[in-house]
């Protein structure tokens, strides 16, 4: 893995179908500002190339490595529950009726809605406003592909 250094031209270009993120993409994944992920770069933590107009990229094995070495702890509590997907946010909207109670969380760019009892929204204190933690936990994860950033055939084809 080439992460702690910059190369001022594109090495992976020599590879067929290597996805390729520009700035701006790699950090909307990141859910980071484009200036952030530049700081990164300019620093040596996050490996960059230069494509062929002079633009930097980043290869999508780079940046998985560069996630996975930068991960966070999962939290406190974690290790008392086999989910490790906790995504902390904010609660936006409480709705609640004589049994069942509907919680937005907005955790970042990503709006979980869990459906729950009303005696537990009112047991945690759940507010709108107050800081929740969704813990997934899921026997069925659905994966679907985008396709934000190009690859270099594709990049080579323009």
């Amino acid at each position: 893995m080439r992460l702690g250094y910059f190369l001022p031209q594109l090495r992976a270009a020599k590879v067929l179908g290597v996805t390729m993120f520009r700035i701006g993409e790699a950090a909307e994944l990141l859910g980071v500002s484009a200036d952030t992920v530049r700081r990164w770069v300019d620093a040596g933590r996050l490996a960059a190339n230069r494509d062929e107009h002079g633009h930097r990229v980043i290869d999508g094995v780079d940046l998985a490595g560069f996630v996975r070495a930068h991960a966070g702890d999962p939290g406190a509590g974690s290790e008392e529950s086999s989910a490790r997907n906790r995504l902390r946010g904010i609660v936006t909207a409480v709705i609640k009726d004589a049994v069942m109670a509907q919680v937005d969380i907005q955790a970042g760019p990503f709006r979980v809605v869990s459906l729950m009892s009303r005696e537990a929204v009112d047991e945690l204190g759940l507010r709108v406003g107050s800081v929740a933690v969704a813990v997934i936990k899921s026997t069925t994860v659905v994966v679907e592909r985008s396709a934000p950033a190009v690859t270099h055939k594709a990049r080579a084809g323009a």
